[in-house]
């Protein structure tokens, strides 16, 4: 039986990736998870892994199982000891990367859900061992094919604040932020679609993925359209379907899919889409967008001042607009380095990180 190595096996994708394992036969040869230990012991009574991996030695009496692993560097072990083919990468933050490069370095196909692996260290990363599943990514790969493309654009929702006054914004605490409109997801990546980071990260992966900057991205404030691509006859086509990771899974871990993952869209019942900008008034990250997209390098800075920038900001040391401040002012201070391998990346990461605390 085919088998997989799941990686934030707790969140929102790694509960879809078990969900399309369970119905494709695959097994699951180990889970690595946070601290969600109550909803890991269910995982582990419903498939059986061979190996897990949590982030806190504390927590490793709690788990039922024999063979735990614990840290970044247990995660590290577990890869190498595991033999499954693909490896589904969901870990959230700079945390995905070290376990990226590990899967890369054995050999394995990497399911990638974990944004922040390419935005630090694209360069250095063998875009034909990785297969995306971000539902923008994957809906532009869906919509390519072979043919000679001029501009791919993917969509943003607009996050918690897209409605509200810039005045308003400015007051607006973090429990707010985390108040997504369409669906619910993890804190980190709910605070990034809240200050169009998460869309930029977005462009610098489509980047990577597809070689190309000629990249844009446009609010949908439905979330039903997640990608369009522009082709070099003039003719542009859109990805429709539902807000369900299920469908980049299935083609992740399958390589085809022949029969319905997802409802089609009821298009009367859709109604209209509106396509709108997005503005550097309301979404302050976004000067940035031209200049990191032909300076691709410079996403290590952008990753460590944006993740240390959300913890004070979740610790009430800055206001919303604040952490936008916080990653624009370092990206200027940083703004000649360039890694010449993944030492230097974090080094580099542990620099800035320094510099905005």
């Amino acid at each position: 039986m085919p088998s997989i190595v799941l990686l934030g096996s707790t969140g929102s994708i790694g509960v879809n990736t078990l969900i399309i394992a369970e119905r494709y036969n695959l097994k699951i040869e180990a889970l690595v998870a946070g601290r969600n230990i109550d909803l890991l012991n269910q995982q582990i009574a419903q498939c059986s892994p061979k190996y897990i991996a949590i982030a806190n030695e504390a927590d490793r009496a709690k788990i039922n199982h024999p063979h735990v692993f614990c840290g970044a560097e247990g995660i590290l072990e577990l890869l190498e000891l595991t033999s499954s083919p693909t490896i589904v990468n969901a870990l959230v933050g700079y945390a995905g990367l070290a376990p990226t490069l590990k899967a890369i370095e054995l050999g394995r196909k990497v399911a990638l859900a974990n944004k922040e692996s390419l935005v630090v260290a694209g360069a250095f990363i063998d875009m034909s061992k990785i297969v995306p599943i971000d539902s923008e990514h994957f809906g532009l790969w869906y919509l390519m094919g072979e043919r000679p493309f001029s501009k791919l654009y993917v969509t943003a929702s607009g996050g918690a604040f897209r409605d509200w006054k810039v005045e308003e914004m400015q007051k607006a605490t973090f429990s707010q932020a985390l108040k997504h409109p369409n669906w619910s997801m993890g804190a980190k990546i709910t605070i990034d679609s809240a200050t169009m980071t998460n869309k930029l990260f977005e462009l610098l992966e489509a980047k990577w993925l597809f070689g190309t900057s000629n990249i844009d991205a446009v609010i949908e404030k439905k979330s039903i359209i997640h990608a369009l691509t522009e082709f070099k006859d003039g003719s542009t086509t859109a990805h429709f379907a539902g807000v369900d990771m299920k469908l980049p899974i299935a083609f992740a871990l399958r390589g085809k899919v022949e029969e319905e993952i997802l409802p089609p869209i009821d298009l009367l019942k859709m109604g209209a889409v509106e396509f709108l900008p997005i503005t550097s008034e309301r979404y302050p990250i976004w000067e940035i967008k031209e200049h990191i997209l032909n300076n691709p390098h410079l996403g290590v800075v952008v990753n460590a001042a944006n993740e240390e920038a959300i913890t004070k900001f979740e610790q009430g040391q800055c206001d919303f607009f604040g952490m936008s401040k916080m990653v624009l002012d370092a990206y200027a201070k940083f703004d000649t380095i360039k890694a010449q391998n993944i030492a230097e990346i974090i080094e580099i990461d542990r620099e800035v990180r320094a510099y905005v605390q």
